[in-house]
């Protein structure tokens, strides 16, 4: 096997080892586009012109998109058994009946090839290939080097910041509890760096003993670095060492009578303990590992990840990629682990329930890619095969649940097509909601929904930019929002005078770009304003129903609004309407979301003015005392009072000008 897909019969390929053999006589020049004449004839015109080295192959339709990419050590040896006349399965004789012409491109090695291989496939997406979904970044714990004082602190993305970087975990909940507790337990600051040169006296950290409060010297220099010490020691995994240090200077303390530094180091103990006994199974021998399981049942994967570093578990999350259901588990974990590392680091040690073809050839690349040595192993017996077996167990509850759940969502679903008589079970849902407060940081939210819950990668915003609406008109920012979502839609997917898609008229797309049905937060004239908005792009096919909240605006008593219906509500305590309702609180939520981060934007670029009964003298107050309007936001009800200048009412308004929930 040549690739990391493994998604090839192997009956259908040529041995590399094998002579390079002629191209099938295909005398199929004319056969209809689509079928599987067609495209044999497509591949056989391009692996005459294939290069005999490794690389990189895509298959691509006759619409341009590309359908699979593939690897090989021979490109044109591999592509060449594509266009064997037998020998594959139906899923590989749809993708070659689909295939229109081939791309190629040559790598110097065949492990340079498996990593280009995975980046192009989580980039482009083929729907020939296996899929990593839901692939965001892992968070880490980051300890900062650049200041005297280092600061600890949840980080994402790019490694810019110097420091040293702990991870990755699960979670981001996950993260922020390690890094409460590392705060009760070291004493490290969390608060930014301008923050920190404001402060004149410590903040409430300090005083519920989270911090040491280097700002105001509550600590020496010395003092400081030694806790840093400690903190990173500790993530590196000499854990029992730290632990071994503060109990000993807990006895010295309770010796010297000093019970209150005693207490202290308790204090510190008790949160050490803490973190590790959230941390689930600790392997006794395994330093550092990442531990994957895959689980199939009924065409449907599980990829269960287990994170271990520093001798501790970091938590665990599920993968359920998108694949053919035809597809074996041991191929999909390796093409699997393929993408999910090529922009991770890997760690030393990475275990496997399942073995796949390439296993070796992984290694190798993850070992060049990261240049350490990294083992890639299917363990026997021993601690890790038992981690192995704790990691297959998590797969098999998460994807009992993921079934569960997609079941449940399929019946709401066909409730939902025969309450607002669909023509047939939405795979695409949008729904539409706006935010502002009186017509000001205007925002337009779409969220969209499918099969398997919420689609939060294709969530959009759009900033309400007609600069004739009146303030505040709900149906004038409808218009425009459902203009721009549809003029474009319309640009990148056209479809045909009956209304269907022309890139997916031929088959059943998974995850059609058009929605099925369109939900919009209001009542009677957000349903005629997004109709007239339609019609006017000539969008007359797609079911359009808008729901109203009850006059108390009371979950469970919405009114919705269908053409050609009577205004009509669901029985208080349907499945459906809870549904429908949370639907109806995501795009809310979205909403409000994308509304605040405008408005807070235009609050730190306009100053503090917008707050009520805050001018020059009070507003540099604040700023002297907190340093950044950030660090205002952020501030609690108590520290906003402790200003100089600032009352208890003051303070107040203040404090709900940046935590109001924002209005429609």
């Amino acid at each position: 096997m040549n690739g990391i897909n493994k998604d090839i019969d192997p009956a259908s390929e040529l041995r590399e080892e094998d002579e390079e053999s002629s191209l099938p006589e295909l005398e199929l020049e004319g056969a209809p586009i689509g079928t599987l004449a067609a495209g044999r004839a497509a591949i056989a015109r391009s692996a005459k012109v294939a290069p005999s080295a490794p690389g990189v192959y895509r298959m691509i339709d006759a619409q341009g998109d590309v359908l699979y990419v593939g690897k090989a050590k021979n490109i044109k040896k591999r592509v060449t058994a594509y266009a064997r006349p037998t020998g594959h399965d139906t899923r590989i004789s749809r993708m070659i009946a689909a295939t229109a012409t081939l791309e190629f491109v040559t790598t110097k090695t065949e492990t340079e090839a498996l990593l280009l291989e995975a980046n192009l496939i989580k980039r482009l997406r083929p729907r020939f290939n296996v899929l990593l979904r839901d692939d965001k970044s892992f968070p880490y714990i980051l300890i900062t080097s650049d200041h005297w004082a280092p600061q600890i602190l949840k980080h994402r993305g790019a490694r810019r910041k110097p420091g040293r970087y702990y991870g990755p975990f699960a979670s981001a909940g996950a993260v922020n509890r390690t890094i409460n507790a590392l705060e009760r337990a070291f004493l490290l600051r969390s608060c930014s760096d301008s923050y920190f040169e404001a402060r004149t006296r410590p903040c409430l950290l300090y005083q519920i003993k989270r911090c040491s409060a280097p700002c105001t010297r509550e600590i020496d220099f010395p003092g400081y670095a030694e806790l840093v010490k400690e903190a990173n020691e500790f993530l590196s995994g000499r854990s029992r060492s730290v632990q071994g240090q503060l109990a000993d200077e807990m006895d010295k303390a309770s010796a010297a009578l000093d019970f209150e530094g005693a207490a202290m180091y308790r204090d510190r103990l008790s949160a050490l303990s803490a973190i590790q006994s959230h941390q689930g199974i600790n392997p006794r021998n395994v330093e550092e590992a990442d531990v994957f399981a895959v689980h199939q049942v009924g065409g449907y994967t599980c990829v269960e990840v287990f994170f271990f570093r520093t001798g501790q578990n970091w938590g665990n999350r599920a993968y359920f990629p998108k694949a053919d259901r035809a597809i074996a588990p041991d191929e999909i974990l390796g093409a699997f682990l393929a993408q999910f590392y090529d922009d991770k680091p890997p760690p030393r040690l990475i275990l496997v329930s399942h073995e796949f073809g390439e296993r070796a050839l992984l290694a190798k690349a993850l070992s060049a890619k990261s240049e350490r040595k990294v083992e890639v192993s299917k363990p026997n017996r021993g601690e890790r095969k038992e981690l192995v077996q704790h990691a297959l167990a998590n797969a098999r509850e998460a994807l009992a649940r993921k079934l569960a759940d997609t079941s449940s969502q399929q019946k709401l679903l066909g409730a939902l097509t025969e309450v607002f008589s669909l023509p047939r079970k939405p795979r695409r849902i949008e729904v539409y909601d706006n935010s502002h407060i009186g017509g000001s940081n205007a925002v337009g939210a779409m969220i969209v929904a499918g099969a398997e819950g919420f689609r939060k990668n294709q969530y959009r915003k759009f900033n309400i930019r007609s600069a004739d609406l009146t303030p505040g008109d709900d149906y004038g920012m409808m218009r425009e929002v459902l203009q721009r979502r549809f003029k474009r839609l319309l640009e990148e997917n056209p479809r045909t005078a009956a209304g269907d898609l022309v890139a997916a008229a031929s088959r059943d797309d998974e995850d059609p770009p058009w929605p099925d049905l369109v939900l919009i937060d209001g009542g009677q004239g957000q349903l005629k304003a997004a109709q007239e908005t339609l019609a006017l792009l000539s969008v007359t096919d797609i079911p359009l129903v808008a729901i109203a909240k009850g006059s108390d605006r009371d979950a469970g008593r919405e009114t919705f609004f269908v053409a050609g219906r009577d205004p009509f509500k669901l029985p208080p305590r349907d499945p459906l309407l809870y549904f429908i309702e949370r639907l109806r609180d995501e795009a809310h939520r979205f909403a409000i979301g994308s509304h605040r981060v405008r408005r807070k934007k235009d609050i730190r670029e306009a100053g503090l003015q917008e707050i009520p009964g805050i001018g020059p003298t009070r507003k540099r107050a604040l700023l002297r005392h907190f340093g950044t309007v950030k660090a205002i936001e952020r501030a609690s009800l108590p520290d906003l009072a402790q200003v100089p200048g600032i009352n208890a009412e003051t303070a107040r308004k203040i404090y709900e000008f940046f935590h109001e929930s924002a209005a429609q």
